[in-house]
């Protein structure tokens, strides 16, 4: 009874060794998967902040496109480590009815104009893997509030 246990064994001996080279790979995949949709979504979520931090910049009167823009490349920068140049921001003002054209200039908007403030950071700028899945996905985000 035992000489047969022991040559079942003998047979089996490898299949531990097959079935994790075949499995390995899937299960190191899924994980770096894992990792790298979080840091999308984490980023996003420190983007779409940085946007609402440019836009209550923005809404304040004596306030320039250059302050709402720095401030959201000092806490993307602070923040995330994003480099500036990686950044894009984009500032749009759309006049209040009856309200003069500000020109996309908030040094210039008057009371109730819709100050939008639009953010873009290319994943590959905060990409933890290289990959090609997620490169070509821009991070964006968007805060828009109105002229005080």
């Amino acid at each position: 009874m035992q000489r047969t246990q022991q040559r079942h064994n003998d047979r089996r001996r490898g299949a531990a060794m097959v079935e994790m080279a075949v499995v390995l790979p899937i299960f190191i995949a899924v994980v770096f998967g894992i990792v790298e949709f979080g840091q999308a979504f984490m980023v996003l979520q420190l983007v779409n902040n940085a946007a609402r931090e440019g836009g209550r910049i923005a809404i304040v009167n004596g306030s320039s496109n250059t302050e709402a823009t720095q401030a959201v490349l000092d806490t993307l920068a602070e923040s995330a480590k994003i480099d500036p140049t990686d950044v894009t921001v984009t500032i749009t003002v759309t006049p209040e009815s009856g309200n003069p054209d500000p020109g996309n200039e908030v040094a210039n908007a008057n009371k109730r104009d819709l100050c939008t403030v639009a953010v873009s950071v290319p994943f590959s700028a905060v990409a933890l893997v290289s990959g090609e899945f997620l490169m070509s996905v821009p991070l964006k985000g968007q805060s828009s509030m109105r002229h005080e």
